[in-house]
């Protein structure tokens, strides 16, 4: 598994990868609450498959988990479902906002998990799939510089209609000549 900072910094770019998407779709709310909310539980649900597996219901100074770790908790097809859902039901239910926040986090969750040995069952909750790139903890940095330019994409499309890209494209057609 990726480390407990890397999922931290990656649960960051995906609430701010969740608020950038709550805002396009037009529901950001009155001083854009709903896209803070969906930053919040964006960051919060990074972190989720692995603490929605830890039973907080035992005492003791341990960590228990309730079922196995990479289970149902990071199953791919169920947070892939709960995004979609929670998308679709944006302009109906603005409080989806905050559910989908916690999908795209979840998501990127998996994401950040999928690159070591372990792997992530995407499809079904016993058959992982691993890019076995390298071994966990390993290559964080990696990871992260993804999310964030994954993030810093996706909210200059949203909230700066792609001014950094048309930028950049504007910098490769003067170095071309």
């Amino acid at each position: 598994m990726a480390a407990k900072p890397a999922h931290d910094h990656t649960g960051w770019a995906a609430g701010v990868i969740a608020a950038a998407m709550v805002s396009q779709a037009g529901i950001a709310g009155p001083f854009y609450i709903w896209s803070f909310l969906a930053l919040l539980t964006g960051y919060s649900g990074g972190g989720a498959p692995d603490w929605m597996e830890l039973s907080w219901w035992r005492s003791g100074s341990g960590r228990y988990s309730w079922i196995p770790h990479r289970t149902l908790t990071h199953w791919g097809i169920a947070w892939i479902a709960l995004l979609v859902l929670s998308y679709k039901a944006l302009p109906y239910f603005h409080w989806m906002a905050l559910v989908f926040g916690f999908a795209v986090g979840g998501i990127m969750h998996l994401l950040a998990d999928w690159p070591n040995p372990l792997g992530v069952p995407w499809l079904w909750i016993s058959w992982r799939h691993s890019l076995n790139l390298w071994k966990s903890g390993r290559c964080d940095w990696i990871v992260t510089s993804a999310a964030w330019l994954a993030a810093a994409t996706v909210a200059d499309r949203a909230w700066f209609h792609s001014v950094a890209l048309h930028y950049v494209e504007g910098l490769t057609r003067v170095a071309m000549r």
